[in-house]
């Protein structure tokens, strides 16, 4: 009897401690599909490891992100500690608790969607929308960090606030990085052409 009532007990924790990992982990993979994605276009190395295989890790961060945040979905829908029904997932401030930090969630969660789809259909989207849509993957970022920050249980440990700093401090490093090659390789071509019209005097 002692054990039965024991597990009963049990389960609403363990549903608490699936959805707190999961939407920490699901956060970590945005966050590294965005690195990486910033990295494949900013074509920092040719070489290692091959482009086939560094887009196809791209892609696999992104849907494995999307695994994830069903298995954060599912959790916060078993836990008993903050009722959490379908709406209250799916609509922005529809939730009595926290509602503007949930709805932040619910947000990105949608444009998290929007990007997944629109990267399965790159091939018969005009390259421009397919774009236009892929840079929403920054929003995604942003409001999922303020979504973590504002509603997650563990915002105000070391580890998470570490974390934050070091992936936004990585991907501001990333955006400066991918930003300024257009110009080197303008001055490359620029210092080139200036050597070959020297030579030809």
């Amino acid at each position: 009897m002692g054990t039965t009532t024991g597990a009963i007990e049990a389960t609403p924790q363990l549903w608490w401690f699936v959805a707190r990992a999961s939407g920490i982990v699901t956060w970590v993979l945005v966050v590294a599909a965005v690195l990486w994605g910033l990295w494949l276009a900013g074509r920092v190395s040719r070489k290692l490891p091959p482009p086939a295989w560094t887009l196809d890790l791209h892609r696999f961060l992104g849907g494995l992100s999307l695994t994830f945040l069903a298995v954060h979905l599912v959790g916060l829908v078993a836990d008993d500690y903050v009722h959490f029904g379908w709406s209250e997932l799916f609509v922005p401030l529809a939730s009595a608790w926290r509602p503007w930090p949930v709805a932040f969630g619910i947000v990105a969660l949608y444009l998290l969607v929007a990007v997944e789809v629109t990267s399965l259909l790159m091939k018969r989207l005009p390259r421009r929308a397919w774009h236009a849509v892929h840079l929403l993957s920054f929003a995604v970022a942003f409001l999922g960090t303020v979504h973590g920050l504002t509603a997650g249980a563990d915002a105000g440990t070391a580890v998470v606030r570490t974390g934050v700093i070091v992936a936004v401090g990585l991907v501001a490093a990333f955006v400066v990085l991918r930003l300024g090659m257009p110009r080197v390789r303008r001055a490359r071509r620029q210092t080139v052409r200036s050597s070959t019209a020297a030579s030809t005097v």
